[in-house]
Order: structure tokens, then sequence, then C-alpha cells
């Protein structure tokens, strides 16, 4: 199973998350719960919710990259380190970094069931040329 759910996990993130209208049912078991930890607090998220914040995100940027650092599989589980880069829609030439992740997902019915999820914004003081070497991805 750990190459298996690797794959969707990688695969997750590696989507068209801004244009694919499939992401959701695609990756997303239905009975998905992610724990996530930000700047903001605990939030707990089911399916429905997670879909009306990338209903957000969408309206919200132009571009959205994703640079994964580490991905390291066992079993089930699949543990991914990575940096959300964006391009909005008012300045589409300049691409930002906004938030460093680390989740832990647990794949279940080939589908990514339940996830703890750790962000913070970036700040001018990151060191992402040192901090981003790609690690078992």
């Amino acid at each position: 199973m750990s190459n298996k759910a690797k794959e969707i996990v990688r695969d997750f993130y590696n989507s068209d998350l801004l244009k694919d209208e499939t992401i959701l049912e695609r990756f997303f078991h239905p009975d998905l719960q992610l724990i996530w930890n930000s700047a903001d607090g605990l939030n707990i998220l089911s399916y429905n919710d997670l879909k009306n914040f990338l209903g957000e995100v969408k309206r919200s940027y132009n571009d959205l990259r994703i640079e994964i650092s580490h991905l390291l599989a066992d079993g089930p589980h699949v543990t991914i380190r990575y940096k959300y880069y964006i391009r909005t829609m008012e300045n589409p030439d300049e691409e930002l970094g906004i938030a460093h992740f680390i989740g832990i997902w647990e794949v279940k019915d080939d589908k990514i069931y339940k996830g703890y999820q750790v962000s913070q914004p970036v700040t001018e003081n990151d060191d992402t040329t040192e901090s981003y070497q790609k690690v078992k991805v």
C-alpha cells in the first residue's frame, strides 16, 4: 500500500487544483476529515468544508503552484512537506510564496481519507533555497 498511497497523494498535489473540477471526487474519500492547525487556529474540515474552501481558493487566485520537498510513505500513511506559490488576478506576472505546509494523510479505498496538516504563512525571513531541497519525492 505504501507506493499506491504515495502515488495517490503525489498525484493530488501535482494536479491542477484551480482548473480540474474532478479533484475532490477523484482524490478524496466522502468521509474525509482534515484536522488543520493554521495561523488562524484549529480547523476540522469535512469533505463539504474542503469543497467550499477549494471554491474560495479558485476564486482568489489566477495560478497556484505547489513545490514538494518531502514525500514519505508508510503503509496507508503519507507525509508531505510543501510550499504554495500563487499568482493573483490583480498581479498575474508576480509569483508569491504564501505558506509552508506539512501534512500526514491516510489513504483508504484508494482515496485520501484522513489528514493532519500544519501550515505557516511565508515571511520575509524564509530561507526557501536551503530548506526546500527535495528529499524522497
